[in-house]
C-alpha cells in the first residue's frame, strides 16, 4: 500500500470536526448512485480502498475508481478542479499530491488543497488542483 494518507485528512467520527476533511462527491451502493454534500472518507484501507461515512450515516469499505457515472457497486469518486476550471477525478491520493484522470481518459497529477465549493468563486492555484471537503 505504500505510505497511507495523514490521518488528519478525515474525520475521525460522526459529529466531529469536519473542516478541511476530503468530501466524497458520489457513490455506489446496491445498484443506486448518489451525489453526496455530506459523505466523507472515515480511513484508508489500501491504496485504493477507504471506509466511507455516507448520507444515511452508515459506514463502508469501497473502491475509489475514477468513473464519471458509477457503475459498479462498492465504489464512489472524488472530483477536483485544476487552476484551468476542469473538473476531473481523483485516481490515487498521497499526502501531497493526486493522480487524476480527466473524462477524456488522460492523467496528470498536481499537488492539492481543500476548499469548500471548487466549483465557485475562488481562485485555484497556478500548478494545483482544489478537493472539495464536507458540509454539514
Amino acid at each position: 500500500m505504500g505510505r497511507p494518507i495523514k490521518k488528519s485528512k478525515f474525520v475521525a467520527s460522526f459529529g466531529g470536526d469536519t473542516s478541511a476533511k476530503i468530501a466524497v462527491s458520489n457513490y455506489r451502493t446496491g445498484g443506486s448512485n448518489t451525489a453526496s454534500t455530506t459523505a466523507y472518507i472515515v480511513s484508508q484501507r489500501g491504496s485504493l480502498q477507504f471506509k466511507i461515512h455516507m448520507d444515511d450515516s452508515t459506514e463502508k469499505v469501497m473502491t475509489l475508481v475514477t468513473d464519471e457515472t458509477l457503475t459498479v457497486n462498492d465504489t464512489f469518486n472524488v472530483k477536483m478542479v485544476l487552476d484551468d476550471s476542469t473538473t476531473v477525478y481523483v485516481s490515487k491520493f498521497f499526502n501531497n499530491t493526486v493522480h487524476y484522470t480527466k473524462t477524456d481518459g488522460t492523467h496528470g497529477s498536481v499537488p492539492y488543497t481543500l476548499g469548500t465549493d471548487p466549483t465557485g468563486d475562488f481562485q485555484v492555484e497556478s500548478g494545483h488542483g482544489i478537493i472539495d471537503i464536507v458540509s454539514e
